[in-house]
């Protein structure tokens, strides 16, 4: 059976999650930035940089989130703190829900009456969940990249149909059981949750804002729109008469996006010509 889009939906949501986190946690040690230039555009800029710069493994970013003594940013320790225990605590809901117990195999020992004991593949089944306990922090200890792809994995319905077990002569019941409908829908809400707080945090959702700075063809208002699916994009207030030569929107006003945004930074700290007559 195809996911529903709700369900495809969740599952972008997710993966925007875990494409996002290390710039989230890379965040939490970085001053807050202001809204210009947009965060994509900032992060293409640091990306041609440090394409000259021999990155050592210690500097790469760290998967998980680790105590920070003095965050730089507390709004994005604020988010990364909040999504990574939705994640955490979704996760163990519908492990608690859907995953088969741990098997259990017979034992036998010369003079002793035969007995049952856990069976270790099973419970080692890395496509498990496995709780936390208060001497052991589980399946959290992957970080909340593991934990989108099992939450994923449960959305889709994987690992649902019977399987063959070690031992056995027939095929035993599934890992998982098939997502019950109320479950689908808190993870689904839940997944959404988590996209909305970590875009806030990077300054990547839907927002409209004012920069501060005036157009340097006509010095009417920039406004930088940013949208999670869109590339940024900045608008002067002014009109089709502002003389930018960059093309003009659906609302008859000058827009620069993607390429063109670079040029933008360029004239406002050196107005060209044309500007500073107007």
């Amino acid at each position: 059976m195809h996911p529903s889009a709700r369900v495809r939906r969740a599952v972008e949501q997710l993966r925007t999650v875990r494409n996002s986190w290390g710039a989230l946690l890379v965040a939490i040690e970085t001053p807050p930035t202001p809204e210009w230039p947009p965060a994509q555009l900032s992060t293409h800029l640091a990306r041609q940089a440090a394409d000259e710069v021999e990155l050592l493994v210690a500097d790469r970013v760290p998967l998980t989130l680790r105590q920070h003594p003095a965050p730089a940013n507390l709004d994005a320790l604020d988010a990364a703190v909040r999504v990574e225990t939705l994640l955490f605590d979704l996760a163990d809901t519908l492990a608690a829900a859907v995953q088969r117990p741990i098997g259990a195999r017979r034992t036998a020992a010369p003079g002793r009456p035969a007995g049952r004991t856990l069976d270790e593949v099973d419970a080692d089944d890395p496509r498990r969940w496995t709780f936390r306990s208060l001497t052991d922090p589980g399946s959290r200890r992957h970080g909340l990249h593991w934990a989108a792809v099992w939450v994923e994995g449960r959305l889709l319905d994987e690992d649902t149909d019977p399987e063959q077990h070690a031992g056995a002569y027939s095929r035993g019941p599934a890992l998982f059981g098939v997502l019950p409908e109320h479950l689908r829908h808190e993870a689904v809400r839940v997944a959404g949750q988590c996209e909305r707080f970590l875009l806030a945090a990077l300054q990547l959702d839907a927002r409209s804002t004012a920069i501060g700075r005036p157009c340097p063809w006509c010095a009417g208002e920039l406004t930088l729109h940013t949208d999670p699916d869109h590339t940024p994009q900045v608008t002067c207030a002014t009109g089709p008469t502002c003389p930018a030569p960059t093309d003009t929107n659906e609302n008859k006003r000058r827009t620069w996006q993607g390429a063109e945004l670079v040029a933008l930074l360029a004239d406002l700290d050196n107005p060209p010509a044309a500007g500073r007559a107007a």
